[in-house]
């Protein structure tokens, strides 16, 4: 089971925060989506679309 992990800190004073906000934003936008994707991708397998799922709520 994935757990949920949050953390709090000052913007301001996170270098860490400010470190991947620079690398990202020194990227192309097609580079940022091709990583979006690559998560994406990783997140909900290899398939290209998006999995769908229906529920039958009452039968007539």
């Amino acid at each position: 089971m994935i757990q949920k992990v949050v953390r709090k800190a000052n913007l301001k004073d996170f270098s860490e925060v400010k470190a991947n906000l620079s690398y990202w934003l020194s990227k192309t936008p097609e580079e940022r989506v091709a990583a979006v994707e690559l998560l994406r991708r990783q997140y909900n397998g290899g398939s290209g679309r998006l999995q769908r799922s229906a529920r039958v709520i009452q039968r007539s």
